[in-house]
């Protein structure tokens, strides 16, 4: 299978103004040539079949946005080469951006007082899609939701749900062979996210779509993505599929406890008592999670140590989560690499 996107050592570089404080500061602003070079990206290399759905993930201000803009054809790199659907996309805007979808969290390419049908049909004349095309899509969204209940309705009147459910359709809707998503769920209910998910898989499904979906919500990243790349400071960290990324933190085991006393006392002082186990400790209302690595430390010690000094009234055993993991990825920086 080709690649759709492909990326070499890609790179971004900012020109960004060292700033003073104060009044007198921002005077000697306008006329300062004091600037420092800032690198958003960091030498990435990157390839993406068709049809693949790809968590582009990494903390805030990783890298992700400037990478997502280099690829739709809003920034042009500082270094390196870079080709989707087989072209330069800020050399061939218009051309890249016929054959690519975008989404962002927030906002909308919808028209605010219209009703969504007529958004559509703008869109389809934007697009140049063919009748067939247009009919093919709209039967096909009818067969996977209530469509009725949205076409009519002005696109003001609708809940961010509704809207964020239209946004991902209008993104689809001329076949694009990629589409780009940024935190597609986020603010939305545990249904409408169930059902926007559901959504994006059986387009991906149907059309064969490659989508790059960037999100901080690991149930996005569980449900959708067979493969995730992770980005910290601009250098990539990690690229591979999840099943692997969870064998290679297999060895991680969360201990979950419910202590018979005060839940941030016990933590506190198990902090004290179990230090030799190398564990990370957190707590709530009620449990104290005790993560372990069963490389150094057997979870069942690391169990006989606590009850030694406290009672414990229930006790759960979980393998470690996809969040976990990214997070750990996050502290560990480049170490992780070699998963």
């Amino acid at each position: 299978m080709e690649n759709i996107i492909e990326l070499k050592n890609l790179t971004k570089e900012f020109k960004v103004l060292n700033r003073h404080e104060g009044f007198k500061g921002s005077l000697k602003d306008l006329f300062s040539r004091d600037y420092r070079i800032v690198r958003a990206v960091d030498n990435i290399s990157l390839n993406v079949k068709q049809g693949e759905i790809v968590g582009f993930l990494g903390p805030n201000g990783a890298g992700k946005s400037t990478t997502i803009k280099m690829m739709t054809g809003v920034l042009e790199p500082s270094g390196g080469n870079m080709l989707v659907n087989g072209r330069v996309p800020y050399k061939n805007r218009t051309k890249n951006n016929q054959n690519i979808g975008v989404v962002f969290g927030q906002r909308s390419q919808l028209w605010w007082a219209l009703p969504l049908i007529e958004s559509f049909k703008l869109l389809k004349d934007i697009y140049r899609i063919s009748d067939e095309t247009y009919n093919e899509m709209m039967d096909l969204y009818a067969s996977m939701a209530d469509m009725e209940s949205l076409l009519h309705k002005p696109v003001r009147q609708m809940s961010l749900g509704q809207r964020t459910l239209s946004d991902i359709l209008a993104a689809f809707l001329h076949n694009p062979k990629v589409v780009f998503l940024d935190e597609p769920t986020i603010g939305l209910d545990v249904a409408m996210k169930s059902k926007i998910r559901e959504m994006i898989l059986e387009l991906n499904k149907k059309k064969n779509t490659t989508v790059i979906l960037t999100t901080h919500d690991m149930g996005d990243v569980d449900a959708l993505c067979q493969r995730i790349v992770i980005i910290d400071k601009g250098k990539m960290l990690y690229d591979n599929d999840i099943l692997h990324l969870r064998r290679f933190f297999g060895v991680y085991r969360t201990l979950k406890i419910r202590p018979a006393e005060n839940v941030e006392e016990c933590a506190q002082a198990l902090r004290k008592e179990l230090s030799q186990f190398e564990t990370s400790i957190s707590s709530d209302d009620t449990w104290i999670s005790i993560t372990v690595n069963e490389e150094k430390s057997r979870v069942m010690k690391v169990l006989e140590a606590v009850q030694n000094n406290h009672k414990v009234k229930d006790m759960q055993l979980l393998e470690i989560s996809t969040e976990e993991v990214i997070k750990k990825i996050y502290e560990g920086g480049n170490n992780a690499k070699s998963a």
